[in-house]
């Protein structure tokens, strides 16, 4: 089953980089700016926090993410590919141009994530997310999240496919992880993301969000 499940993933990885490659090529063929970002993203600032380090753990730290996953993810709101927030649908209408989107992502990813989680890690919960990051469920054919997210959930060169999760708000993660698992969210490149989730358990989920969020 094991075998089975890694050609699977091979096979997802292989389409999601070449999916995210085509809309990486068509808005992104220029870096966008981060000096120009940084005024175009203070609308941002309420909910994600002024250098992209929100304070409240049901907004996603931006600081650090990779710019080209950020303009794919305001560009999947403005057409509908991603409806599971209502608040950032509105948001990202605002946002008027590609070269705006792409400097807002260049601003975010030149800044550095915060040091700290917003709540202190329960470590017990942290060990079994470190193991199961690397490991995955072979039982349950889950494939380790670190073959994409890389070490720590840090990313992976060349792969913007594939976003940073190590420093991510717990409730965050949990809530996106437990949307793809049930269709909420479906935004993902070859529906990697959701074809990985749909195997998770609530437990693996919570070991999983804990982990990632005491990585720093």
């Amino acid at each position: 089953m094991m075998k089975d499940s890694n050609f699977n993933l091979r096979y997802l990885m292989a389409s999601a980089l070449l999916v995210v490659s085509g809309v990486s090529f068509s808005i992104s063929a220029q870096a966008g700016d981060a000096s120009a970002g940084e005024a175009k993203a203070a609308m941002c600032g309420g909910c994600h926090g002024a250098d992209g380090n929100s304070a409240d753990g049901s907004f996603p730290r931006l600081a650090g993410q990779y710019g080209s996953y950020i303009v794919k993810q305001l560009k999947d709101f403005q057409f509908g590919h991603r409806i599971n927030n209502d608040t950032m649908t509105g948001m990202a209408a605002m946002v008027a141009s590609d070269e705006d989107a792409k400097d807002i992502g260049a601003f975010y990813q030149s800044q550095k994530i915060a040091g700290n989680p917003l709540v202190k890690p329960n470590q017990k919960l942290v060990a079994q997310g470190a193991e199961f990051f690397v490991k995955g469920n072979p039982k349950s054919g889950v494939y380790g999240c670190v073959n994409c997210h890389g070490d720590k959930g840090m990313g992976r060169e060349n792969a913007a496919a594939f976003p940073v999760i190590g420093g991510q708000h717990r409730d965050y993660l949990v809530k996106q992880l437990r949307e793809f698992r049930d269709g909420a969210r479906a935004n993902d490149p070859a529906g990697m993301m959701g074809a990985v989730a749909k195997n998770l358990t609530d437990g693996e989920i919570d070991a999983l969000a804990e982990y990632l969020a005491a990585q720093m």
